[in-house]
């Protein structure tokens, strides 16, 4: 199954999401509207609310509320991105400028702060205090993941068991909650399977983004190359490659990472590509993307869950 083959099972699901975003994006204040719309019309893969609509039906649910989780997801991820652009100080994001970059910090923050605010209201209005849990205590996890995640920037010493809380946090979280808070919508049969496959979904989608920061360009990937090792940030390629290059290789990755320059970007490059760092880490994804498969094995046989499981493949078999 293509990716285009599952967005076929949720095409009209898709459209309301969008509508349902974009009735939530108009505000008072023009500014907001403007971003709002840039943002939407920047696109992206939209991987967290696909899982959401996708989950909702592989439960077997019939109503619509799954296109406000969905449409909540998008939203609070959306918010997570433009404040992770200003810690980042990133200027490109799914190929275009970033918010901070084209409007500055102030406004990228104070539309992210929105967006939460908005995502909470429509949260609210639910009136789901499953959904409300999940939410309230799902993004606290997603805050504290990023706090750590700068915790461990220009850290080279950061171990693979730190960087894979990280990622837990900062990515795999906001899976989580997509997963799960559309599978309580027919009540807690499904939410501990729904949790299992998108926590490891999560995990693999991220290695495998710390991957193509090695691999792909920014032609690609809509960001630029060597973004996660100017900003310092010890990703499982570089973590794998300083423990198992030679000592003069391994320094060389390790004053990269606390300086944050790109001056030796070429030469890290072909480290990692050579060492056996990416096959490790790729593999270490496979794996995660496995058990994410396994876990939806548990709902009924639908096209629903095959697509789910379609999506764990696609994860890993990415190359933006």
């Amino acid at each position: 199954m293509e990716f285009k083959d599952i967005l076929n099972l949720v095409n009209d699901d898709f459209a309301a999401v969008d509508a349902c975003i974009s009735a939530n994006l108009q505000s008072r204040v023009p500014l907001v509207s403007e971003v709002g719309e840039y943002i939407v019309q920047s696109g992206g893969k939209r991987l967290r609310p696909l899982v959401s609509l996708l989950m909702a039906r592989a439960c077997g649910y019939t109503g619509t509320a799954h296109i406000d989780v969905a449409s909540i997801i998008e939203m609070l991820h959306t918010a997570t991105l433009l404040h992770d652009d200003v810690v980042d100080e990133s200027s490109l994001r799914r190929g275009r400028p970033t918010v901070n970059a084209h409007w500055g910090n102030a406004t990228a923050v104070l539309v992210g702060d929105y967006l939460v605010s908005r995502a909470f209201q429509m949260i609210a209005r639910l009136q789901q205090q499953a959904i409300f849990d999940i939410m309230s205590d799902g993004t606290c996890v997603i805050a504290e993941g990023e706090v750590l995640q700068l915790i461990n920037q220009h850290d080279p010493d950061t171990t693979e068991a730190r960087y894979l809380e990280v990622i837990y946090g900062k990515t795999a979280k906001m899976f989580e909650a997509a997963a799960e808070c559309s599978a309580s919508l027919t009540g807690d049969q499904w939410r501990a399977v729904s949790v299992t496959y998108a926590r490891h979904l999560g995990a693999a989608f991220q290695i495998i983004d710390d991957v193509l920061d090695y691999t792909s360009s920014a032609e690609v990937m809509g960001k630029n190359v060597g973004d996660d090792l100017a900003e310092g940030k010890p990703t499982l390629p570089l973590i794998r490659a300083m423990a198992v290059a030679s000592e003069p290789e391994a320094d060389m990755v390790r004053h990269a990472i606390r300086t944050g320059g790109l001056e030796h970007l070429s030469d890290i490059i072909q480290l990692v590509q050579r060492c056996g760092a990416l096959e490790y880490s790729q593999a270490r994804a496979q794996a995660e993307a496995e058990a994410a498969i396994a876990a939806v094995a548990k709902l009924p046989d639908t096209p629903h869950r095959t697509a789910l499981q379609a999506l764990a493949r696609l994860a890993v078999a990415r190359n933006s």
